[in-house]
């Protein structure tokens, strides 16, 4: 057994080497040890979208986000239709007092409010509504389709 440390962040050559290695032990470890089905999400399926409508990304997805969070906050919260509409919904969580900023030395998609989408089959399945910040991130609320609760994602949000 040879045992190795390898720098992770930010990656080092070793880490960029076996990483695809290292993923298929631990996709077949959650499929074994934690039942985890070989259909979650994988990193390509998640996209991180600024909340903004002027970012393409956001506005073609809005509506798609806008129905889930109603069909989410009915079947998990009980809410009637009247409060999880898309004025409800973009006030609890579109609209922001942060604001966008991308400073030379911070983080690629810069500081502020987005939404990270988790897509499969070419549908969102969950948003995890974050805030990326100078010192942190924090998750503001998560809300995903109640149909797919088996794939624990808001335990895979948390721990991503």
């Amino acid at each position: 057994l040879k045992v190795r440390v390898v720098r992770s962040s930010p990656p080092s050559s070793q880490f960029k080497a076996t990483f695809q290695e290292s993923y298929q032990v631990y996709k077949r470890y959650q499929m074994v040890i934690h039942k985890d089905p070989p259909d979650k999400p994988t990193i390509n399926q998640v996209r991180l979208v600024p909340v903004s409508f002027e970012d393409p990304q956001f506005k073609s997805s809005f509506n798609q986000s806008a129905t889930l969070f109603a069909k989410y906050q009915m079947a998990i919260h009980k809410d009637t239709p009247s409060e999880c509409g898309e004025n409800e919904f973009t006030r609890f969580l579109c609209d922001s007092p942060l604001e966008a900023e991308n400073p030379p030395n911070g983080p690629e998609c810069g500081y502020g409010s987005f939404h990270q989408q988790y897509w499969l089959d070419g549908k969102i399945i969950a948003v995890g509504v974050i805030d990326i910040l100078p010192y942190c991130v924090s998750s503001v609320y998560l809300y995903y389709d109640p149909d797919y609760s088996f794939l624990s994602l808001g335990v895979y949000s948390a721990l991503r």
